[in-house]
């Protein structure tokens, strides 16, 4: 190093820190743009759940405070993203009644959808005895005689979102489709089987990830 070249050491040595500096702040600069387009192309929209219809098998409330209940349901999830798949890693579909579950958890099959995607499923979920408050099983008997009972399909389970190679992390998904459902003489619903009632409903679902 000459004096020719820097003029004296510690102007060099101010250049070289100047330098590191900028590089540095260049590359920050460069990973906060780099993350800022990552963060444009996965932002992901929810996938869109539609309960489609619901087949009664048993419904029986006759026994004070405990709930006998079996269904059929179908549901249909639709991926409205042009780059991004879903994998649904784990999904539990149950019944709920006032805000209580009726019924056990069902465990749907782990999936993945593709862009633009539709999926469709059609478990049981059902439940023996099931015991629900005083309160609740007085307005349930009353609502079954009079009037449509207001049920409501719950989905809950753990998501991932892929763009390319890339998949990320597990999001909480959580899935609210209403079920209004009418019994006796009123009934609004199409016998399909012995002690089987079918329910169409076209609802779409409110989803939370």
């Amino acid at each position: 190093m000459t004096t020719k070249d820097c003029g004296n050491h510690g102007k060099c040595r101010r250049k070289i820190v100047r330098k590191i500096i900028a590089g540095i702040l260049i590359f920050n600069l460069i990973v906060l743009i780099t993350i800022l387009l990552i963060w444009a192309i996965l932002r992901p929209s929810k996938p869109m759940f539609i309960l489609q219809d619901t087949t009664v098998y048993a419904f029986n409330a006759s026994t004070p405070n405990f709930l006998t209940s079996s269904f059929q349901v179908t549901i249909s999830s639709r991926n409205p993203n042009d780059r991004i798949g879903i994998y649904y890693d784990r999904l539990d579909i149950y019944a709920t009644y006032m805000n209580q579950q009726i019924t056990l958890r069902t465990a749907l099959p782990p999936n993945y959808q593709g862009h633009k995607d539709i999926t469709v499923w059609s478990p049981f979920i059902y439940g023996n005895m099931v015991p629900i408050a005083p309160f609740y099983s007085m307005n349930l008997v009353s609502q079954q005689a009079d009037g449509p009972v207001f049920l409501v399909i719950n989905i809950d389970g753990r998501v991932r979102w892929k763009v390319g190679t890339f998949i990320s992390g597990r999001y909480h998904l959580y899935v609210r489709c209403p079920a209004s459902i009418t019994f006796g003489s009123k009934s609004n619903g199409v016998i399909v089987g012995e002690n089987a009632v079918k329910y169409q409903f076209v609802t779409r679902c409110s989803v939370s990830v």
